[in-house]
Protein backbone atom coordinates (compact mmCIF):
# COMPACT_ATOMS: atom_id res chain seq x y z
CA UNK A 1 0.00 0.00 0.00
CA UNK A 2 2.84 2.47 1.12
CA UNK A 3 4.39 1.54 -2.45
CA UNK A 4 1.25 2.65 -4.33
CA UNK A 5 1.30 5.62 -2.36
CA UNK A 6 4.48 6.42 -3.72
CA UNK A 7 4.15 5.69 -7.22
CA UNK A 8 0.80 7.68 -7.05
CA UNK A 9 2.19 11.06 -5.84
CA UNK A 10 5.63 10.39 -8.24
CA UNK A 11 2.46 10.65 -11.22
CA UNK A 12 1.18 13.52 -9.61
CA UNK A 13 4.81 14.93 -9.57
CA UNK A 14 5.06 13.88 -13.38
CA UNK A 15 1.92 15.57 -14.62
CA UNK A 16 2.77 18.90 -12.96
CA UNK A 17 6.14 19.15 -14.35
CA UNK A 18 4.84 18.22 -17.68
CA UNK A 19 2.47 20.87 -17.62
CA UNK A 20 4.92 23.31 -15.67
CA UNK A 21 7.95 22.89 -17.95
CA UNK A 22 6.89 22.48 -21.61
CA UNK A 23 4.94 26.06 -20.60
CA UNK A 24 7.80 28.17 -19.98
CA UNK A 25 9.12 27.28 -23.21
CA UNK A 26 5.90 28.41 -24.75
CA UNK A 27 4.50 24.97 -26.09
CA UNK A 28 1.38 23.60 -25.16
CA UNK A 29 0.94 21.81 -21.65
CA UNK A 30 -0.93 19.08 -23.30
CA UNK A 31 -1.03 19.62 -26.91
CA UNK A 32 -2.00 15.73 -27.49
CA UNK A 33 -5.12 16.11 -25.48
CA UNK A 34 -8.11 18.21 -26.68
CA UNK A 35 -9.54 21.04 -24.82
CA UNK A 36 -12.88 18.94 -24.24
CA UNK A 37 -11.18 16.51 -22.61
CA UNK A 38 -9.19 18.33 -20.51
CA UNK A 39 -12.42 20.28 -19.60
CA UNK A 40 -14.03 17.30 -18.76
CA UNK A 41 -11.18 15.80 -16.39
CA UNK A 42 -10.89 19.09 -14.67
CA UNK A 43 -14.83 19.38 -13.63
CA UNK A 44 -15.24 15.65 -12.81
CA UNK A 45 -11.73 14.36 -11.88
CA UNK A 46 -12.71 11.53 -14.51
CA UNK A 47 -12.65 11.95 -18.29
CA UNK A 48 -14.38 9.95 -20.77
CA UNK A 49 -12.01 9.66 -23.69
CA UNK A 50 -11.13 8.10 -27.09
CA UNK A 51 -7.49 7.68 -27.45
CA UNK A 52 -6.62 7.95 -30.98
CA UNK A 53 -3.08 5.97 -32.16
CA UNK A 54 -1.08 7.31 -34.55
CA UNK A 55 -1.87 5.11 -37.56
CA UNK A 56 -1.09 5.76 -41.57
CA UNK A 57 -2.79 3.07 -42.50
CA UNK A 58 -4.32 4.15 -45.91
CA UNK A 59 -7.16 1.53 -47.53
CA UNK A 60 -7.26 3.68 -50.87
CA UNK A 61 -6.20 0.75 -52.89
CA UNK A 62 -8.73 -1.44 -52.38
CA UNK A 63 -10.64 0.36 -55.00
CA UNK A 64 -9.45 -1.35 -57.60
CA UNK A 65 -10.44 -4.87 -56.27
CA UNK A 66 -12.62 -6.55 -58.41
CA UNK A 67 -15.76 -7.38 -55.61
CA UNK A 68 -17.10 -5.76 -52.49
CA UNK A 69 -16.74 -8.43 -50.98
CA UNK A 70 -13.26 -8.83 -51.76
CA UNK A 71 -12.99 -5.43 -50.62
CA UNK A 72 -14.24 -5.87 -47.29
CA UNK A 73 -12.57 -9.05 -46.34
CA UNK A 74 -8.96 -6.87 -47.21
CA UNK A 75 -10.19 -4.02 -45.17
CA UNK A 76 -11.00 -5.89 -42.42
CA UNK A 77 -7.82 -7.69 -41.95
CA UNK A 78 -5.74 -4.84 -42.58
CA UNK A 79 -7.63 -2.84 -39.91
CA UNK A 80 -7.43 -5.75 -37.35
CA UNK A 81 -3.89 -6.13 -37.56
CA UNK A 82 -3.13 -2.31 -37.61
CA UNK A 83 -5.18 -2.26 -34.48
CA UNK A 84 -3.63 -5.13 -32.42
CA UNK A 85 -0.20 -3.86 -33.32
CA UNK A 86 -0.52 -0.47 -32.97
CA UNK A 87 -2.74 -1.04 -29.37
CA UNK A 88 -0.99 -3.33 -27.77
CA UNK A 89 1.42 -1.11 -25.30
CA UNK A 90 -1.90 1.44 -24.51
CA UNK A 91 -3.97 -2.07 -23.93
CA UNK A 92 -1.39 -3.21 -21.82
CA UNK A 93 -1.34 -0.63 -19.67
CA UNK A 94 -4.54 -0.32 -19.45
CA UNK A 95 -5.19 -3.68 -17.88
CA UNK A 96 -2.35 -3.43 -15.38
CA UNK A 97 -4.17 -0.31 -14.19
CA UNK A 98 -8.04 -2.28 -13.63
CA UNK A 99 -8.98 0.11 -16.32
CA UNK A 100 -11.78 -0.84 -18.35
CA UNK A 101 -11.85 0.09 -22.05
CA UNK A 102 -12.97 -0.86 -25.59
CA UNK A 103 -11.05 -1.12 -28.33
CA UNK A 104 -12.25 -0.21 -31.81
CA UNK A 105 -10.35 -0.84 -35.26
CA UNK A 106 -12.74 0.70 -37.49
CA UNK A 107 -10.59 3.56 -36.31
CA UNK A 108 -7.40 2.96 -34.40
CA UNK A 109 -8.51 3.85 -31.28
CA UNK A 110 -9.55 3.00 -27.48
CA UNK A 111 -12.28 3.93 -25.34
CA UNK A 112 -11.69 4.62 -21.23
CA UNK A 113 -12.41 6.76 -18.50
CA UNK A 114 -9.71 7.61 -16.58
CA UNK A 115 -8.17 10.02 -13.92
CA UNK A 116 -6.39 13.47 -14.62
CA UNK A 117 -3.07 11.53 -14.06
CA UNK A 118 -4.09 8.31 -16.23
CA UNK A 119 -4.73 11.06 -18.65
CA UNK A 120 -1.59 12.89 -18.76
CA UNK A 121 0.55 9.46 -18.16
CA UNK A 122 -1.70 8.21 -21.19
CA UNK A 123 -0.45 11.43 -23.56
CA UNK A 124 3.39 10.75 -23.38
CA UNK A 125 2.98 7.62 -25.13
CA UNK A 126 4.88 7.96 -28.25
CA UNK A 127 2.18 6.18 -30.29
CA UNK A 128 -0.74 8.22 -29.35
CA UNK A 129 -1.45 11.00 -31.82
CA UNK A 130 -4.39 12.69 -29.91
CA UNK A 131 -7.02 11.97 -27.11
CA UNK A 132 -10.35 13.33 -27.33
CA UNK A 133 -13.64 13.51 -25.36
CA UNK A 134 -15.76 10.73 -25.38
CA UNK A 135 -18.81 12.82 -24.05
CA UNK A 136 -19.79 14.20 -27.48
CA UNK A 137 -23.29 14.56 -27.95
CA UNK A 138 -24.36 13.08 -31.55
CA UNK A 139 -27.91 14.38 -31.89
CA UNK A 140 -30.18 13.44 -34.82
CA UNK A 141 -30.25 15.73 -37.28
CA UNK A 142 -33.87 17.53 -35.65
CA UNK A 143 -37.30 16.96 -36.97
CA UNK A 144 -40.23 18.33 -37.50
CA UNK A 145 -43.52 16.95 -36.94
CA UNK A 146 -46.20 17.84 -39.65
CA UNK A 147 -49.98 17.04 -39.48
CA UNK A 148 -50.71 13.19 -40.96
CA UNK A 149 -53.16 12.21 -43.56
CA UNK A 150 -54.26 8.77 -44.30
CA UNK A 151 -52.58 7.35 -47.30
CA UNK A 152 -53.41 8.23 -50.24
CA UNK A 153 -51.63 6.25 -52.51
CA UNK A 154 -47.49 6.41 -53.35
CA UNK A 155 -46.29 8.63 -50.90
CA UNK A 156 -45.00 12.03 -52.57
CA UNK A 157 -41.03 11.26 -52.19
CA UNK A 158 -41.23 8.20 -54.02
CA UNK A 159 -43.27 9.27 -57.13
CA UNK A 160 -41.29 12.37 -57.18
CA UNK A 161 -38.10 10.75 -57.93
CA UNK A 162 -39.85 8.30 -59.95
CA UNK A 163 -38.73 5.31 -57.78
CA UNK A 164 -42.18 4.08 -58.56
CA UNK A 165 -41.46 3.77 -62.32
CA UNK A 166 -38.71 1.84 -61.66
CA UNK A 167 -40.99 -0.56 -60.03
CA UNK A 168 -42.57 -0.99 -62.93
CA UNK A 169 -39.67 -2.45 -64.58
CA UNK A 170 -39.17 -4.86 -61.94
CA UNK A 171 -36.85 -3.53 -59.83
CA UNK A 172 -37.87 -3.27 -56.24
CA UNK A 173 -34.62 -3.74 -54.37
CA UNK A 174 -34.10 -7.09 -54.31
CA UNK A 175 -30.61 -8.45 -54.06
CA UNK A 176 -29.75 -5.26 -51.85
CA UNK A 177 -28.95 -4.38 -48.22
CA UNK A 178 -29.21 -1.13 -46.75
CA UNK A 179 -27.81 0.03 -42.89
CA UNK A 180 -29.28 2.15 -40.99
CA UNK A 181 -27.74 3.74 -37.80
CA UNK A 182 -30.64 5.52 -35.65
CA UNK A 183 -31.91 5.34 -32.45
CA UNK A 184 -32.79 2.14 -32.97
CA UNK A 185 -35.99 0.48 -34.96
CA UNK A 186 -39.40 -1.38 -34.00
CA UNK A 187 -38.41 -4.69 -36.71
CA UNK A 188 -41.67 -5.78 -36.67
CA UNK A 189 -43.56 -2.86 -37.88
CA UNK A 190 -45.85 -4.18 -40.54
CA UNK A 191 -44.38 -1.66 -43.31
CA UNK A 192 -40.44 -2.76 -42.57
CA UNK A 193 -40.77 -6.94 -40.76
CA UNK A 194 -41.13 -8.46 -44.38
CA UNK A 195 -37.48 -6.75 -45.39
CA UNK A 196 -35.63 -7.74 -42.15
CA UNK A 197 -32.69 -9.57 -42.79
CA UNK A 198 -33.57 -11.68 -40.38
CA UNK A 199 -36.99 -12.56 -40.61
CA UNK A 200 -37.48 -15.40 -43.01
CA UNK A 201 -41.75 -15.37 -43.03
CA UNK A 202 -41.87 -17.68 -39.69
CA UNK A 203 -38.76 -17.61 -38.06
CA UNK A 204 -36.10 -14.09 -36.52
CA UNK A 205 -32.87 -14.65 -36.11
CA UNK A 206 -31.25 -11.20 -34.74
CA UNK A 207 -27.29 -11.89 -34.97
CA UNK A 208 -25.45 -10.24 -37.68
CA UNK A 209 -28.59 -8.00 -38.13
CA UNK A 210 -28.80 -6.01 -35.33
CA UNK A 211 -26.52 -4.58 -32.97
CA UNK A 212 -26.56 -2.28 -29.73
CA UNK A 213 -24.01 0.45 -29.87
CA UNK A 214 -25.70 1.80 -26.84
CA UNK A 215 -24.44 0.61 -23.45
CA UNK A 216 -25.56 3.21 -20.96
CA UNK A 217 -27.87 6.27 -20.41
CA UNK A 218 -26.60 9.74 -21.81
CA UNK A 219 -25.69 12.74 -19.89
CA UNK A 220 -27.62 14.25 -21.79
CA UNK A 221 -31.07 12.67 -20.93
CA UNK A 222 -31.94 13.42 -17.51
CA UNK A 223 -35.44 12.24 -17.85
CA UNK A 224 -35.15 8.50 -16.33
CA UNK A 225 -33.95 4.88 -18.20
CA UNK A 226 -33.96 4.23 -21.54
CA UNK A 227 -37.72 2.83 -22.47
CA UNK A 228 -35.86 -0.19 -24.46
CA UNK A 229 -33.18 -0.59 -22.03
CA UNK A 230 -29.13 -0.68 -22.58
CA UNK A 231 -27.39 -3.49 -24.49
CA UNK A 232 -30.37 -5.09 -25.99
CA UNK A 233 -30.23 -8.26 -28.22
CA UNK A 234 -33.44 -7.56 -29.79
CA UNK A 235 -34.17 -4.33 -31.90
CA UNK A 236 -36.20 -1.57 -30.36
CA UNK A 237 -36.82 1.96 -31.04
CA UNK A 238 -36.70 4.87 -28.27
CA UNK A 239 -37.53 7.70 -30.17
CA UNK A 240 -39.46 6.74 -33.66
CA UNK A 241 -36.41 8.56 -35.20
CA UNK A 242 -35.15 5.23 -36.65
CA UNK A 243 -38.10 3.54 -37.81
CA UNK A 244 -39.04 6.49 -39.76
CA UNK A 245 -35.88 6.74 -41.40
CA UNK A 246 -36.16 2.96 -42.40
CA UNK A 247 -39.38 2.86 -43.81
CA UNK A 248 -38.57 5.70 -46.55
CA UNK A 249 -35.95 3.36 -47.19
CA UNK A 250 -37.51 0.01 -47.38
CA UNK A 251 -41.08 0.59 -46.27
CA UNK A 252 -44.49 -1.11 -47.49
CA UNK A 253 -47.57 -2.18 -45.93
CA UNK A 254 -50.82 -2.08 -48.07
CA UNK A 255 -51.49 1.16 -48.93
CA UNK A 256 -49.07 2.40 -46.72
CA UNK A 257 -46.24 2.85 -50.06
CA UNK A 258 -43.48 4.63 -48.28
CA UNK A 259 -40.30 3.22 -49.33
CA UNK A 260 -37.79 3.73 -52.10
CA UNK A 261 -36.92 -0.13 -52.54
CA UNK A 262 -39.59 -2.28 -50.83
CA UNK A 263 -37.81 -5.60 -51.36
CA UNK A 264 -34.36 -4.55 -50.41
CA UNK A 265 -33.60 -6.12 -47.27
CA UNK A 266 -32.09 -4.33 -44.11
CA UNK A 267 -29.63 -4.32 -40.58
CA UNK A 268 -29.52 -2.38 -38.01
CA UNK A 269 -27.58 -0.50 -34.85
CA UNK A 270 -28.46 2.08 -32.78
CA UNK A 271 -25.55 4.48 -32.20
CA UNK A 272 -28.05 6.92 -30.12
CA UNK A 273 -29.82 6.86 -26.90
CA UNK A 274 -32.78 9.05 -27.33
CA UNK A 275 -31.73 10.98 -29.87
CA UNK A 276 -27.90 11.62 -27.82
CA UNK A 277 -24.81 9.57 -28.62
CA UNK A 278 -21.00 9.87 -27.75
CA UNK A 279 -18.34 8.92 -30.49
CA UNK A 280 -18.40 5.26 -29.11
CA UNK A 281 -21.14 4.68 -29.67
CA UNK A 282 -21.23 5.88 -33.12
CA UNK A 283 -17.85 4.09 -33.83
CA UNK A 284 -19.08 0.77 -32.64
CA UNK A 285 -22.20 1.10 -35.24
CA UNK A 286 -19.82 2.19 -37.78
CA UNK A 287 -17.40 -0.59 -37.09
CA UNK A 288 -20.25 -3.42 -37.30
CA UNK A 289 -21.87 -1.96 -40.64
CA UNK A 290 -18.26 -3.00 -41.96
CA UNK A 291 -18.20 -6.39 -40.45
CA UNK A 292 -21.20 -7.46 -38.35
CA UNK A 293 -20.88 -9.58 -35.55
CA UNK A 294 -23.54 -11.68 -33.08
CA UNK A 295 -25.97 -9.47 -31.11
CA UNK A 296 -22.87 -9.73 -28.46
CA UNK A 297 -20.72 -8.52 -30.49
CA UNK A 298 -18.72 -11.64 -31.49
CA UNK A 299 -17.45 -13.62 -34.64
CA UNK A 300 -17.68 -10.34 -36.92
CA UNK A 301 -18.18 -11.10 -40.49
CA UNK A 302 -17.70 -8.81 -43.65
CA UNK A 303 -19.08 -10.93 -46.10
CA UNK A 304 -22.49 -9.74 -44.23
CA UNK A 305 -21.93 -6.05 -44.28
CA UNK A 306 -24.67 -3.67 -45.88
CA UNK A 307 -24.32 -2.29 -49.15
CA UNK A 308 -25.13 1.56 -47.88
CA UNK A 309 -25.83 3.07 -44.69
CA UNK A 310 -27.87 5.94 -43.65
CA UNK A 311 -26.81 8.46 -41.30
CA UNK A 312 -29.32 11.12 -40.15
CA UNK A 313 -27.36 12.69 -37.32
CA UNK A 314 -24.99 15.52 -36.72
CA UNK A 315 -22.37 16.30 -34.07
CA UNK A 316 -22.34 20.09 -33.15
CA UNK A 317 -20.18 22.21 -31.47
CA UNK A 318 -22.75 22.77 -27.97
CA UNK A 319 -23.27 19.06 -28.26
CA UNK A 320 -19.38 18.21 -27.14
CA UNK A 321 -17.95 18.78 -30.91
CA UNK A 322 -16.34 22.04 -30.62
CA UNK A 323 -13.56 21.57 -32.86
CA UNK A 324 -12.65 19.30 -35.86
CA UNK A 325 -10.09 17.13 -33.65
CA UNK A 326 -13.54 15.23 -32.32
CA UNK A 327 -14.42 14.74 -35.37
CA UNK A 328 -11.39 12.76 -36.86
CA UNK A 329 -12.60 9.42 -36.12
CA UNK A 330 -15.69 10.00 -37.67
CA UNK A 331 -14.40 11.22 -40.98
CA UNK A 332 -11.58 7.79 -40.67
CA UNK A 333 -14.21 5.47 -39.65
CA UNK A 334 -16.33 6.71 -43.55
CA UNK A 335 -13.27 6.92 -45.19
CA UNK A 336 -12.90 3.28 -44.44
CA UNK A 337 -16.09 1.96 -44.87
CA UNK A 338 -16.43 3.39 -48.58
CA UNK A 339 -13.06 1.66 -48.82
CA UNK A 340 -14.93 -1.47 -48.06
CA UNK A 341 -17.52 -0.97 -50.51
CA UNK A 342 -19.91 0.71 -48.12
CA UNK A 343 -22.01 3.79 -49.80
CA UNK A 344 -22.29 6.03 -46.64
CA UNK A 345 -25.48 8.35 -47.19
CA UNK A 346 -25.72 11.36 -44.39
CA UNK A 347 -28.15 14.09 -43.81
CA UNK A 348 -27.07 17.62 -44.35
CA UNK A 349 -28.23 19.16 -41.69
CA UNK A 350 -31.55 21.57 -40.58
CA UNK A 351 -29.63 24.59 -39.77
CA UNK A 352 -30.35 26.32 -43.10
CA UNK A 353 -31.18 28.55 -45.17
CA UNK A 354 -28.23 30.80 -44.45
CA UNK A 355 -24.98 30.06 -46.55
CA UNK A 356 -22.30 27.85 -45.10
CA UNK A 357 -24.50 25.88 -43.04
CA UNK A 358 -23.53 22.72 -43.74
CA UNK A 359 -21.01 22.71 -40.51
CA UNK A 360 -21.41 19.59 -38.50
CA UNK A 361 -19.72 16.14 -38.85
CA UNK A 362 -20.68 14.16 -40.68
CA UNK A 363 -21.62 16.36 -43.65
CA UNK A 364 -18.67 18.22 -43.63
CA UNK A 365 -16.04 15.31 -44.95
CA UNK A 366 -14.76 14.82 -48.31
CA UNK A 367 -16.06 11.34 -48.86
CA UNK A 368 -19.85 11.83 -47.18
CA UNK A 369 -22.39 11.72 -49.44
CA UNK A 370 -24.62 14.86 -48.26
CA UNK A 371 -28.41 15.01 -48.91
CA UNK A 372 -30.14 18.48 -48.87
CA UNK A 373 -33.86 18.66 -48.35
CA UNK A 374 -36.26 19.73 -50.81
CA UNK A 375 -39.93 20.01 -50.79
CA UNK A 376 -42.80 18.40 -53.34
CA UNK A 377 -42.33 21.68 -55.37
CA UNK A 378 -38.83 21.10 -56.12
CA UNK A 379 -38.03 24.10 -53.71
CA UNK A 380 -35.39 24.01 -51.23
CA UNK A 381 -36.66 23.38 -47.69
CA UNK A 382 -35.79 26.82 -45.39
CA UNK A 383 -34.63 24.57 -43.07
CA UNK A 384 -32.27 22.55 -44.96
CA UNK A 385 -28.23 23.57 -44.31
CA UNK A 386 -26.56 25.17 -46.88
CA UNK A 387 -22.65 25.14 -48.44
CA UNK A 388 -19.89 25.58 -48.92
CA UNK A 389 -17.82 24.41 -46.23
CA UNK A 390 -16.22 26.86 -43.79
CA UNK A 391 -15.63 25.27 -40.64
CA UNK A 392 -12.49 23.65 -41.91
CA UNK A 393 -11.35 25.88 -44.10
CA UNK A 394 -12.01 24.06 -47.19
CA UNK A 395 -14.81 26.13 -49.09
CA UNK A 396 -15.56 22.39 -49.91
CA UNK A 397 -19.20 22.25 -52.24
CA UNK A 398 -21.64 20.65 -49.96
CA UNK A 399 -24.55 19.24 -50.25
CA UNK A 400 -23.69 16.36 -52.86
CA UNK A 401 -27.50 15.89 -53.91
CA UNK A 402 -30.98 16.65 -52.81
CA UNK A 403 -33.80 14.40 -52.22
CA UNK A 404 -36.98 14.93 -50.69
CA UNK A 405 -37.27 15.97 -46.67
CA UNK A 406 -40.45 18.00 -45.99
CA UNK A 407 -43.63 16.56 -44.78
CA UNK A 408 -42.30 12.72 -45.78
CA UNK A 409 -44.97 10.29 -44.37
CA UNK A 410 -43.41 7.11 -42.67
CA UNK A 411 -43.52 4.66 -40.24
CA UNK A 412 -42.72 4.77 -36.32
CA UNK A 413 -43.01 2.73 -33.24
CA UNK A 414 -46.20 1.25 -31.83
CA UNK A 415 -47.02 0.38 -36.00
CA UNK A 416 -47.99 3.65 -36.80
CA UNK A 417 -47.30 6.31 -39.43
CA UNK A 418 -45.89 10.30 -39.12
CA UNK A 419 -44.95 13.41 -41.18
CA UNK A 420 -41.52 14.15 -40.61
CA UNK A 421 -39.41 17.19 -42.14
CA UNK A 422 -35.88 17.32 -41.98
CA UNK A 423 -32.64 16.45 -43.84
CA UNK A 424 -33.47 13.49 -41.75
CA UNK A 425 -35.88 12.41 -43.88
CA UNK A 426 -33.88 13.22 -47.28
CA UNK A 427 -31.17 10.88 -46.71
CA UNK A 428 -32.69 7.67 -46.91
CA UNK A 429 -34.46 8.80 -50.25
CA UNK A 430 -31.12 7.98 -51.68
CA UNK A 431 -30.37 5.34 -49.46
CA UNK A 432 -33.08 3.47 -51.24
CA UNK A 433 -32.34 4.84 -54.78
CA UNK A 434 -28.69 3.01 -53.98
CA UNK A 435 -30.32 -0.11 -53.38
CA UNK A 436 -32.62 0.01 -56.33
CA UNK A 437 -29.30 1.12 -58.51
CA UNK A 438 -27.74 -2.46 -56.89
CA UNK A 439 -30.88 -4.48 -57.86
CA UNK A 440 -31.10 -3.22 -61.61
CA UNK A 441 -26.82 -4.12 -62.08
CA UNK A 442 -25.49 -6.31 -59.18
CA UNK A 443 -22.14 -5.40 -60.35
CA UNK A 444 -22.36 -1.82 -58.96
CA UNK A 445 -21.95 -3.49 -55.75
CA UNK A 446 -18.87 -2.46 -53.99
CA UNK A 447 -17.96 0.48 -56.40
CA UNK A 448 -18.93 3.53 -54.39
CA UNK A 449 -17.15 6.50 -56.27
CA UNK A 450 -19.52 4.66 -59.70
CA UNK A 451 -22.76 4.73 -57.81
CA UNK A 452 -22.25 8.06 -56.65
CA UNK A 453 -21.13 9.53 -59.89
CA UNK A 454 -24.13 8.12 -61.38
CA UNK A 455 -26.66 9.49 -59.13
CA UNK A 456 -25.16 13.27 -59.70
CA UNK A 457 -25.07 12.92 -63.41
CA UNK A 458 -28.96 11.31 -63.88
CA UNK A 459 -29.89 14.25 -61.32
CA UNK A 460 -32.81 16.95 -61.80
CA UNK A 461 -30.76 20.22 -62.45
CA UNK A 462 -32.37 22.26 -59.60
CA UNK A 463 -30.85 26.26 -59.18
CA UNK A 464 -31.53 28.78 -56.92
CA UNK A 465 -30.99 32.61 -56.29
CA UNK A 466 -29.00 32.67 -53.66
CA UNK A 467 -25.25 32.47 -53.83
CA UNK A 468 -22.74 31.18 -51.04
CA UNK A 469 -19.10 31.15 -50.88
CA UNK A 470 -19.25 33.18 -54.25
CA UNK A 471 -20.73 30.20 -55.84
CA UNK A 472 -23.89 31.22 -58.00
CA UNK A 473 -27.05 28.98 -56.95
CA UNK A 474 -26.88 28.76 -60.88
CA UNK A 475 -23.76 26.54 -61.30
CA UNK A 476 -24.33 22.79 -60.78
CA UNK A 477 -23.12 21.86 -58.52
CA UNK A 478 -24.35 24.79 -55.95
CA UNK A 479 -24.58 25.36 -51.84
CA UNK A 480 -28.26 24.27 -52.27
CA UNK A 481 -29.15 21.68 -54.01
CA UNK A 482 -25.38 19.79 -54.84
CA UNK A 483 -25.92 18.58 -58.09
CA UNK A 484 -29.72 17.87 -57.93
CA UNK A 485 -33.00 16.28 -56.83
CA UNK A 486 -32.54 12.72 -57.01
CA UNK A 487 -34.03 11.46 -60.20
CA UNK A 488 -34.39 7.31 -58.98
CA UNK A 489 -35.58 6.10 -63.02
CA UNK A 490 -32.84 7.78 -64.90
CA UNK A 491 -29.98 6.80 -62.20
CA UNK A 492 -31.25 3.19 -62.63
CA UNK A 493 -31.33 3.55 -66.17
CA UNK A 494 -27.44 4.82 -66.06
CA UNK A 495 -26.72 1.75 -63.83
CA UNK A 496 -28.33 -0.56 -66.14
CA UNK A 497 -26.39 0.44 -69.08
CA UNK A 498 -23.08 0.11 -66.96
CA UNK A 499 -23.59 -4.16 -67.29
CA UNK A 500 -23.61 -3.62 -70.99
CA UNK A 501 -19.97 -1.82 -70.70
CA UNK A 502 -16.64 -4.46 -71.31
CA UNK A 503 -15.27 -5.24 -68.24
CA UNK A 504 -11.52 -5.90 -68.35
CA UNK A 505 -11.06 -7.82 -65.26
CA UNK A 506 -7.74 -8.39 -64.01
CA UNK A 507 -6.44 -12.55 -64.21
CA UNK A 508 -5.54 -14.42 -61.25
CA UNK A 509 -6.93 -14.47 -57.35
CA UNK A 510 -6.52 -12.32 -54.35
CA UNK A 511 -5.16 -14.32 -51.17
CA UNK A 512 -6.48 -12.06 -47.83
CA UNK A 513 -4.29 -11.79 -44.93
CA UNK A 514 -5.12 -14.21 -42.19
CA UNK A 515 -6.93 -12.50 -39.14
CA UNK A 516 -5.93 -13.09 -36.65
CA UNK A 517 -2.03 -13.06 -36.84
CA UNK A 518 -0.74 -14.01 -34.76
CA UNK A 519 -3.26 -16.52 -33.63
CA UNK A 520 -4.52 -19.51 -31.63
CA UNK A 521 -6.61 -21.70 -32.08
CA UNK A 522 -7.77 -20.51 -35.40
CA UNK A 523 -7.71 -17.80 -37.86
CA UNK A 524 -9.73 -16.79 -41.32
CA UNK A 525 -8.76 -15.89 -44.58
CA UNK A 526 -10.35 -15.88 -47.76
CA UNK A 527 -9.91 -16.12 -51.52
CA UNK A 528 -11.39 -14.47 -54.71
CA UNK A 529 -10.67 -15.00 -58.44
CA UNK A 530 -10.92 -12.77 -61.10
CA UNK A 531 -11.57 -15.58 -63.15
CA UNK A 532 -12.90 -19.31 -63.95
CA UNK A 533 -10.13 -21.56 -62.85
CA UNK A 534 -8.83 -24.61 -60.68
CA UNK A 535 -7.27 -23.35 -58.01
CA UNK A 536 -5.46 -25.51 -54.89
CA UNK A 537 -5.46 -24.03 -51.60
CA UNK A 538 -3.36 -25.54 -48.74
CA UNK A 539 -0.91 -24.76 -45.46
CA UNK A 540 2.30 -25.51 -45.26
CA UNK A 541 4.95 -25.83 -42.05
CA UNK A 542 8.27 -24.18 -42.14
CA UNK A 543 9.65 -27.76 -43.32
CA UNK A 544 8.04 -27.55 -46.57
CA UNK A 545 5.27 -30.56 -45.44
CA UNK A 546 1.84 -29.71 -46.32
CA UNK A 547 -0.30 -30.00 -43.14
CA UNK A 548 -3.78 -29.81 -44.84
CA UNK A 549 -5.47 -29.01 -48.09
CA UNK A 550 -8.26 -26.65 -47.92
CA UNK A 551 -9.37 -26.42 -51.22
CA UNK A 552 -9.04 -28.48 -54.56
CA UNK A 553 -11.35 -27.27 -57.58
CA UNK A 554 -12.31 -24.81 -59.98
CA UNK A 555 -14.02 -21.80 -58.88
CA UNK A 556 -15.83 -19.56 -60.70
CA UNK A 557 -15.26 -15.82 -61.78
CA UNK A 558 -15.72 -13.66 -59.22
CA UNK A 559 -16.09 -16.44 -56.42
CA UNK A 560 -15.35 -15.96 -53.07
CA UNK A 561 -14.16 -19.02 -50.46
CA UNK A 562 -13.95 -18.16 -46.90
CA UNK A 563 -11.55 -20.62 -45.23
CA UNK A 564 -10.45 -21.35 -41.06
CA UNK A 565 -7.04 -22.68 -40.04
CA UNK A 566 -7.93 -24.59 -37.32
CA UNK A 567 -4.33 -25.61 -35.74
CA UNK A 568 -5.53 -27.29 -32.37
CA UNK A 569 -3.54 -30.20 -32.02
CA UNK A 570 -0.28 -28.46 -34.28
CA UNK A 571 2.55 -27.03 -32.55
CA UNK A 572 3.81 -23.49 -32.73
CA UNK A 573 5.74 -21.63 -35.10
CA UNK A 574 4.73 -20.26 -38.48
CA UNK A 575 2.89 -21.57 -41.02
CA UNK A 576 2.26 -20.57 -44.69
CA UNK A 577 -1.05 -20.53 -46.53
CA UNK A 578 -0.24 -21.25 -50.37
CA UNK A 579 -2.53 -20.40 -53.08
CA UNK A 580 -1.48 -22.14 -56.65
CA UNK A 581 -3.65 -22.00 -59.56
CA UNK A 582 -1.95 -21.99 -63.66
CA UNK A 583 -1.42 -18.10 -63.59
CA UNK A 584 0.19 -17.38 -60.16
CA UNK A 585 0.94 -18.53 -56.61
CA UNK A 586 0.49 -16.81 -53.45
CA UNK A 587 1.93 -17.12 -50.01
CA UNK A 588 0.61 -15.60 -46.42
CA UNK A 589 2.64 -16.46 -43.27
CA UNK A 590 0.39 -17.06 -40.26
CA UNK A 591 2.11 -17.53 -36.72
CA UNK A 592 0.35 -19.72 -34.19
CA UNK A 593 1.10 -18.65 -30.37
CA UNK A 594 -0.36 -20.85 -27.81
Amino acid sequence: MYLNQIRTQAVRIFALLLFTVPALFGQSPHAKISDAAWLDVQEDGLAEVLIHLDSKLDLSDLNVLPSKHLKAEMAYARLRLDADQRQQPIRTWLAHQEISFTSFWIVNAVSATVSQEQLLHLSTYVGVAKITSNRAGIRMAKIRMEPISPPSGIEWGISKTQADKVWTLGIKGKGAVVGGLDTGFMWDHPAIKSQYRGWDGANVVHNYNWYDGVKQNSPLNPTGANPCGLDIKVPCDDDNHGTHTMGTMVGLDGENIIGMAPEAKWVACRNMERGWGAPSSYLACFQWMLAPTDVNGQNPDPAKAPHVINNSWYCAPEEGCPTLSELIPFETAINNLRSSGVVVVVSAGNSGPSCSTVKYGPAIFEKAFSVAATNINDEAASFSSRGVVTIDGSSRMKPNIAAPGHNVRSSIRNGGYAAFSGTSMAAPHVVGLVALMISANPKLAGKVDEIEQIIKDSATTLVANEACGGVPGTQVPNPTFGYGRIDALSAVNKAILVSTEAEEQPKGFVLTPPYPNPFNPSTRFTLTTNQSEYVEVAVYDVLGRKVTTFYKGTLTAQETKVFTFDATGLANGLYFIRANSATQSQVRSVNLLK
